[in-house]
């Protein structure tokens, strides 16, 4: 049986993919050296997949925790209890991902989970999700994203002969990006499951694109620039009668999804940024 997250189905294998991406058998726990030595922690060099970097928000992670010790469930549980409640502290000091908060989550999970760190924040384990992936899977992935609206569209424009296959799926992994997700609905193969660099995305809008374009139009791609070095930042392309198909960001839980115009537009008002628009020309 399917799940409809954001208006989209959501096979049991993808919900089961999902799983492993929340809660890996391992997981990253970021410290300062300092507290690295006096919980007694080793640190390691392992290298994080991209599916970890966006689970636990790497990129955020604050500069002073330089420690990445991974841990499994086992390994977790064995620490002293006084030693748990900081470290699953600190994760959500620093700005870990994948740290909620135990209100959020205890009519679900039960008054255990307040045993499990400093009985205001834990970490997903399997032992934890696996039973309740149905409930609290679709919770996580809709938390700050608007549904899709792919079924509301009447027309899809033949100038863009991926963008109804593409509109309304979440990716296979993360990755997948605005970027590309623009490319392929134009037609490129492979574009849709590419984490797409800046340079290549700049390189194909020079040769397949020119300056200006119509919101009420197919095939005018809105590209967002940061106004201070004039970086792409986001990009998304217009289906028209007021439609519009982009991928909020490059992670595993958020879809290809179909928002109007107007609803694009107002998501990406980040300072900072301008807006620029482009038509496609092949």
């Amino acid at each position: 049986m399917s799940l409809t997250v954001l208006g989209i189905d959501v096979s049991p294998e993808l919900l089961a993919q999902w799983v492993d991406w929340l809660a890996p058998d391992e997981q990253p726990f970021f410290v300062t050296p300092e507290q690295a030595a006096a919980w007694s922690l080793q640190g390691s060099d392992r290298p994080l997949t991209r599916n970890e970097r966006d689970t636990f928000l790497v990129y955020d992670v604050d500069s002073a925790a330089t420690v990445a010790v991974w841990l499994n469930e086992g390994q977790f549980t064995e620490l002293a209890p006084a030693v748990r409640a900081q470290l699953v502290r600190a994760q959500a000091s620093y700005e870990r991902g994948a740290v909620p908060t135990v209100r959020r989550w205890q009519h679900l999970l039960g008054p255990e989970l307040r045993r499990q760190a400093d009985g205001h924040r834990f970490v997903w384990w399997k032992s934890i999700l696996t039973d309740h992936a149905a409930e609290v899977l679709p919770a996580v992935v809709s938390e700050y994203l608007g549904p899709s609206r792919h079924t509301e569209v009447n027309r899809w424009p033949a100038s863009l002969p991926r963008a109804q296959e593409l509109a309304g799926t979440f990716p296979p992994f993360s990755g997948p990006n605005c970027f590309g997700t623009v490319m392929a609905a134009a037609g490129v193969e492979g574009a849709d499951i590419t984490w797409m660099l800046r340079e290549p995305f700049e390189t194909w809008l020079a040769e397949n694109t020119t300056p200006g374009g119509r919101d009420d139009q197919p095939g005018t791609v809105f590209v967002w620039r940061a106004t201070d070095d004039g970086r792409v930042n986001h990009a998304a392309i217009t289906l028209g009668d007021g439609w519009m198909l982009h991928k909020p960001s490059q992670s595993w839980w958020t879809p290809r999804k179909v928002r109007t115009v107007a609803e694009v537009r107002r998501s990406k008002r980040d300072v900072g940024q301008r807006l620029f628009r482009r038509t496609l020309t092949r």
